[in-house]
């Protein structure tokens, strides 16, 4: 859903976090904010309150949204500004009027001979780079983004690409059907046909502005134009390993899912399941909503992912206790926190040495020593 900068008067809020982020105009508040990264505002530092105005929920609702799409597009900035990310345009072979969409890649993404680590989001508002909105408006960047991951990956070498799975269309206006008058056709004067169409176009505009405000998810009829090869996240991945991944020169590929990223990579696995296990060396999910029964992943697959696979899951145990699954599929441990939108962030420390030592132990023809030898003797017999 697009918004004006006009229509901002509801969001006296909404540029405190470019402005936080880039400078204010006092020293010691931008250097505490620059170190905290949170969203506050400009004048009093308080955080975003979503009942702005408590008799309009709708009205409240518009302003959180307009506020998420102003932090989509700083998030972007970051990844392309802070990040050094290149953002990449799909499909690669779209034509100037298609509908198209994008991912970010760093510039050694295709060409690094050793190490790849591919990032997919959940599912809902978020964005290429996003983990959760909600923590990125309440908490902060570092927990809300994928930035610290991006930064730590190429500080130890990895090349990167940032999958986008919820962009599957655009919207556009509806086009609108225009009814001849029946006015233009009749034998009145022209003086009065003109006076009766100023009223009726200002009753009509009297009657819009207050449906705007009354009702402001009513301002314009939208349709949705697809994207090709990428109209659902699982298409997404499929097609991102399909042009980029399965073309990179990394002996070593990383995968970090959260939520419904992890069900898209599963299917991925279940479409190109021969790749998939030739490439990829280890997957971290956390707290992934995947299930190997209903999307009907086979035997060999869940072998596969319960080598090469760890679910951090949302748990009040410490971080990297063990979680018991009725599943047989990947091991499951604790990420530290009961929070499922925090779960990516708090296993943070846990899954760069989790991909290490599987990197160690490929390259030693050893198996990865984190907890999965007793889920394995587990769901073996059972």
């Amino acid at each position: 859903m697009s918004i004006s900068l006009r229509s901002l008067i509801l969001l006296p809020i909404w540029i405190s976090m470019a402005h936080i982020q880039q400078g204010g105009p006092d020293e010691k508040e931008k250097t505490t904010a620059l170190k905290e990264g949170q969203l506050r505002h400009i004048k009093t530092g308080e955080p975003f309150v979503f009942n702005y105005r408590e008799d309009l929920h709708r009205w409240n609702q518009k302003r959180y949204e307009a506020l998420g799409e102003i932090i989509t597009k700083y998030v972007y900035e970051l990844l392309e500004k802070d990040c050094n990310l290149k953002k990449i345009s799909i499909p690669v072979d779209a034509t100037e009027s298609e509908p198209k969409s994008f991912i970010f890649m760093s510039e050694d993404a295709l060409t690094n001979p050793q190490k790849l680590m591919v990032l997919i989001h959940g599912s809902g508002v978020v964005r290429a780079g996003q983990w959760a909105r909600r923590l990125i408006i309440n908490e902060d960047l570092d927990s809300g983004t994928q930035i610290p991951f991006i930064k730590r990956a190429m500080d130890e070498g990895y090349g990167v690409i940032v999958l986008n799975p919820n962009e599957n269309y655009i919207e556009v206006e509806k086009p609108k059907i225009h009814v001849q008058s029946s006015s233009d056709s009749s034998d009145e004067p022209a003086e009065k046909r003109e006076r009766k169409d100023k009223v009726s176009k200002e009753t009509k505009k009297r009657r819009d502005f207050y449906e705007k405000y009354r009702n402001p998810q009513r301002e314009k009829e939208m349709m949705q134009l697809y994207i090709r090869e990428n109209g659902s996240p699982e298409e997404h991945a499929v097609y991102v390993w399909d042009h980029f991944i399965a073309q990179s020169a990394a002996e070593n590929v990383f995968f970090v899912a959260h939520s419904y990223g992890g069900l898209a990579f599963v299917e991925l696995m279940i479409q190109r399941e021969a790749d998939v296990k030739s490439k990829v060396t280890a997957v971290a999910l956390t707290d992934s909503v995947h299930n190997v029964w209903h999307q009907e992943a086979g035997k060999t697959i869940r072998e596969w992912m319960r080598e090469n696979c760890c679910n951090w899951v949302s748990s009040s145990e410490p971080l990297d206790t063990s979680v018991e699954s009725m599943l047989p599929d990947c091991p499951r441990v604790s990420a530290g926190t009961d929070r499922h939108e925090l779960t990516s962030w708090k296993s943070f420390p846990s899954i760069f040495k989790f991909f290490t030592e599987a990197s160690e132990a490929k390259t030693s023809s050893l198996k990865p020593t984190l907890t999965r030898r007793s889920h394995r003797i587990k769901h073996e017999e059972l």
